[in-house]
């Protein structure tokens, strides 16, 4: 057995050694199959990485970037340690409640609505999106446009199946958001899980689109891109706002993460704060 101490002399060495091979590995995995984390975040991402490499049962990043090189699998698992999101049906409550009061009205001034869910992971927000706006009577007006980059996670969002055992969670966060019905009435259950309504998904457009090298592809009047670019450096944050920007329509309204912000961004005047905390804005120029 290596004692600790010996391992904790090693650690700068690794360290050394690993601010070499995390960013081969990004700049491979970019060149061979096209995307593109480089200007992810740095510590976050090699958190991510070494999740991977252990998972992998690999000795080392570079191991892992052998790995990834040739095997698409692999690649696979690697998108989904790296692009792993903390999700769930009405999260944030609170944020749902302010959206029914501030950004419904306006909404409903429009007689057709596109909406862009970017970065929409396993497609529980946007089920949530889609059962609020079926309670305000707005959902079959509207043209949902939900994207991640990874495919896997699309895959599982379009077919609308979660663990029962979430259900409870779900439920509870619902109720929180003023709710108009009861949220059993979404989804049938059976055999340890369940699976949502299908009307709620029929005006759902499940694409594949990459924030960090895609362009804009539709005029939006609602952009939802919620603790996507708490994951992205500076740079990278900047040109998706220039994107999201671009992407919206005047007036629509742009939504994101509590953490993130409009703050020091170039396009800060081109927005109004509806609502700062829960950070609903709208387009004024």
């Amino acid at each position: 057995m290596i004692p600790q101490s010996a391992i904790r002399n090693l650690k700068p060495e690794i360290d050394n050694i690993e601010a070499i091979e995390v960013p081969l590995l990004v700049e491979a995995v970019y060149r061979r199959w096209g995307y593109d984390f480089r200007d992810y975040a740095p510590a976050s991402l090699k958190r991510r990485i070494r999740r991977a490499v252990a998972s992998e049962e690999l000795p080392s990043v570079s191991a892992l970037q052998e790995r990834v090189l040739r095997d698409e699998a692999c690649l696979q698992r690697f998108l989904d340690q790296v692009t792993v999101s903390v999700t769930s049906m009405f999260r944030d409550p609170g944020f749902y409640r302010v959206f029914r009061q501030l950004a419904v009205p306006l909404l409903k001034k429009r007689r057709s609505l596109r909406i862009w869910h970017a970065g929409c992971a396993g497609g529980e927000e946007v089920y949530s999106m889609a059962i609020l706006l079926h309670e305000e009577g707005l959902l079959d007006r509207a043209r949902f446009y939900a994207t991640d980059l990874n495919p896997a996670a699309l895959d599982a969002a379009r077919e609308g199946i979660y663990p029962l055992e979430t259900m409870k969670e779900y439920t509870v966060n619902y109720q929180a958001t003023a709710g108009k019905g009861a949220f059993s009435e979404y989804y049938q259950a059976g055999h340890g899980h369940v699976v949502m309504r299908a009307d709620l998904s029929k005006n759902i457009v499940w694409a594949q689109h990459n924030l960090v090298t895609d362009a804009s592809f539709n005029e939006f009047h609602l952009i939802l891109c919620r603790n996507v670019m708490i994951y992205f450096n500076a740079s990278l944050q900047e040109r998706v706002h220039r994107l999201l920007y671009d992407s919206l329509a005047k007036d629509g309204l742009l939504v994101l993460g509590r953490q993130e912000s409009l703050q020091l961004t170039p396009h800060e005047s081109c927005y109004q704060a509806l609502d700062s905390r829960e950070r609903i804005y709208q387009r004024i120029g």
